[in-house]
């Protein structure tokens, strides 16, 4: 029987509370349940805020998980003990869970950050079967990729956008395949391609991930600045 996550919400967006997230995502797809999975962090909480459309998309998800350290502070000063579930440790997860059920297909990021991607991960499993697209598509290659997926019926989909273009991708096309998991993976492509590496272990464990992000992407410090407006609303209610 599919146990049904706790349900709090973070700034009016629900968030999922669940000790082990991945085995509850495989119960809900051996069901033939197709799933939209939303990895919410500060920036994606604030953008909520004022944007109404990216909050719908939020709320019409069927799992919301705590992505990052904001959130989880947040959640831990209304009682709630949830750890942080990175998206692409997340994702990571999933696709070697995944990878024996189905075809899986990668969407998103430059042609050769995409083709790397694949690589590293046919190199892990040899076994994979991956459908692989870069985010850069005219109008004619869209259609053809929503269809090669139509055709296929990957059981997982991997999107990354960026948020929130990713989210409404995902939304817009998820009725092409009915029962696979959507997850959002923002800039994993990236880490898998090894074009850009992950923050070390010693900053991820002491919530400063965000900090090697913006030392690798310094144009991100516009972004950036929701940080602090979301750290106050966590103490102010």
């Amino acid at each position: 029987m599919l146990t049904t996550p706790q349900k709090t919400d973070v700034l009016g967006l629900p968030i999922h509370l669940l000790p082990d997230y991945p085995s509850w995502i495989m119960q809900r797809s051996s069901k033939n349940l197709g799933s939209h999975i939303i990895t919410l962090n500060s920036e994606m909480a604030m953008l909520g805020q004022k944007d109404e459309k990216i909050a719908q998309v939020v709320r019409q998800a069927e799992l919301v998980i705590p992505d990052g350290s904001g959130v989880v502070l947040y959640l831990r000063l209304r009682g709630f003990k949830q750890k942080r579930v990175p998206g692409i440790e997340l994702a990571q997860d999933l696709i070697e869970k995944f990878a024996p059920l189905g075809p899986i297909a990668f969407y998103g990021g430059k042609p050769e950050v995409i083709e790397a991607a694949a690589k590293a991960w046919r190199e892990k499993i040899p076994d994979i079967n991956l459908l692989v697209s870069d985010g850069y598509l005219d109008e004619q290659q869209q259609q053809q990729w929503s269809q090669t997926l139509q055709k296929v019926q990957p059981v997982l989909i991997l999107v990354g956008l960026g948020i929130p273009r990713q989210e409404y991708w995902i939304r817009d096309h998820r009725q092409i395949c009915p029962q696979a998991v959507w997850i959002g993976v923002g800039g994993s492509f990236d880490i898998w391609s090894g074009t850009k590496k992950r923050a070390p272990r010693l900053l991820r464990d002491n919530n400063l991930e965000w900090f090697y992000r913006l030392y690798q992407e310094p144009w991100r410090w516009r972004r950036m600045l929701v940080l602090p407006a979301f750290f106050l609303r966590c103490f102010l209610g």
